[in-house]
């Protein structure tokens, strides 16, 4: 079956539209990491991603009568502009069903490239089930981005280019994985022609998708899934790809937020460019796998599967990207509240440079709490000497470089601990970014609880993380957990959180 698709891709008709991107060496990256690393810049795509070949491959093998009636698809971003251009070029009348909390620049994207856009609801599946429901209603094609034979064989002609622009042997090909079709694709052919490459797949570790799918052997749907790399924000590997990889996929890798922002510093200093979350995906995943595997001389490549990533998300990354490459880390200290503390700590910690530090004082207590950031040039025993050299001069010491709450909220937070509070829960939500999310949170909640803490930075993705600390007594606990309940927001509670005890709660105990 493998041939068929290998077959497929040979004969795809796309390069009307598609161009045959560069498969440029990171030098940089390759000294550092002493392989031939190579990146395919999918990026360069006049879309700005890879979306555009499976999509014109699937329009232009419409026949006419289908072509006539016109085309439907669902897409928060990379195949909706795909699908717009194909249809653009080969005059054929497209909808796109967005989010409604898609960015405007997405949408005006879409508009400009002549396809008409309908907003529905808040999530990708919402804004699929409309458009599904309209191209039965319509009669019209329905333009699925990744479970198709023709948008996967599109993908493959990919694999196709890698394989005629770089003559040696590859050891391995690190491929982002969403829905599956791009990976799918890659793998059909890489497999028939090159079966000892390794095609190794990676994914969010909060998207899961074709993980635990091959864990369980067949295909799962997430209770949830990760926004950062909203690229590949897929509950459930499609069918056709999973039937595809779940003989030949070699592996899956996961890796953190932290991770993907390293690898979008790493593909913007020896490219300036600057991939997507998504686009990055591959290249995090390759550096996970060069440390793991503690190989040197092989030739590896990455795909970079896209740049369409909003300015306003570069704050993000740029915040977390030396976390990332483990060349910063993060902790909460306890130094006594008295005079000279400040110049000990310093001198403790010697000639290392010194990123960050929050302070507040916090009247009639012993103790002060800082929070503080510190270079550990890409070494993870360094952090350990800062812990133990912190120690041995009787400081309390709690690594809060893994805490995303410590990461994401109260770092920006931190200035001097309530002295009573009663009753107070923390708890994270998941809002959606669209006008009147916040008015409709608050209308549902009413009047019946104090909020006492409010956190919300705009970090340019659909979905914004609120930190929001309430008061409810225990009397109200479980009309409150009803509330929880009912609510259309994902949420999660926080109140254990040791940087939310220790630099934003009333207790003062260090655990």
């Amino acid at each position: 079956m493998l041939h068929n698709y290998v077959e497929q891709i040979l004969k795809a008709r796309i390069y009307d539209l598609v161009r045959e991107t560069p498969l440029d060496p990171m030098l940089r990256l390759s000294q550092r990491f002493k392989n031939n690393i190579l990146l395919k810049r999918e990026d360069l795509q006049s879309v700005f991603s890879f979306k555009l070949r499976g999509a014109h491959n699937k329009l232009i093998h419409l026949p006419e009568s289908a072509r006539q009636k016109g085309v439907i698809a669902a897409s928060a971003g990379n195949h909706a502009q795909g699908v717009a251009l194909s249809a653009r070029k080969l005059g054929i009348q497209a909808q796109i069903v967005m989010p409604t909390t898609t960015p405007s620049i997405k949408t005006q994207a879409v508009q400009a490239l002549g396809a008409r856009t309908i907003l529905v609801g808040d999530t990708y599946d919402e804004a699929y089930t409309h458009a599904r429901n309209l191209a039965e209603i319509e009669n019209q094609t329905f333009i699925h981005p990744y479970d198709d034979p023709d948008v996967i064989a599109g993908q493959g002609t990919i694999a196709m280019e890698i394989l005629r622009q770089y003559p040696k042997l590859l050891h391995a090909l690190f491929v982002p994985v969403g829905g599956g079709g791009l990976i799918a694709g890659i793998t059909a052919y890489v497999k028939a022609i090159f079966p000892e490459t390794k095609i190794i797949g990676v994914e969010p570790e909060d998207t899961p998708t074709l993980y635990q799918a091959l864990k369980a052997k067949k295909r799962v749907i997430l209770d949830q899934v990760g926004i950062f790399a909203d690229g590949v924000a897929v509950r459930q590997i499609g069918a056709e790809p999973f039937r595809i990889l779940q003989n030949t996929v070699d592996e899956v890798i996961l890796v953190d937020s932290d991770a993907i922002c390293a690898a979008i510093m790493d593909i913007f200093e020896d490219t300036r460019s600057i991939a997507e979350p998504a686009g990055a995906l591959a290249v995090a995943g390759l550096k996970y796998y060069i440390e793991r595997e503690n190989i040197s001389n092989q030739h590896l490549a990455a795909i970079n599967s896209g740049a369409n990533i909003n300015f306003d998300r570069l704050r993000y990354v740029a915040e977390r990207a030396e976390l990332g490459e483990k060349r910063e880390a993060l902790f909460c200290v306890t130094i006594p509240e008295e005079k000279g503390s400040f110049l000990k700590f310093c001198s403790t910690i010697g000639d290392r440079s010194i990123t960050e530090f929050s302070y507040r004082y916090t009247p009639n207590t012993k103790n002060a709490y800082i929070f503080v950031g510190i270079k550990t040039s890409n070494n993870v025993q360094v952090k350990n000497q800062i812990t133990l050299a912190l120690q041995s001069q009787g400081y309390m010491v709690m690594d809060m470089t893994g805490n995303e709450i410590a990461k994401l909220h109260i770092r920006y937070m931190i200035g001097g601990k309530v002295a009573i509070l009663e009753d107070e829960l923390l708890y994270q939500f998941e809002f959606p970014e669209r006008p009147k999310a916040l008015l409709d949170f608050l209308i549902n909640m009413g009047s019946r609880w104090n909020i006492s803490l409010f956190h919300y930075r705009n970090q340019g993705d659909i979905y914004g993380y609120v930190l929001v600390g309430i008061q409810v007594p225990k009397t109200e606990r479980e009309n409150f957990q009803q509330f929880l309940d009912n609510l259309k927001y994902a949420y999660q509670n926080e109140s254990n959180n040791p940087a939310y005890q220790l630099f934003l709660g009333t207790s003062l105990t260090f655990k």
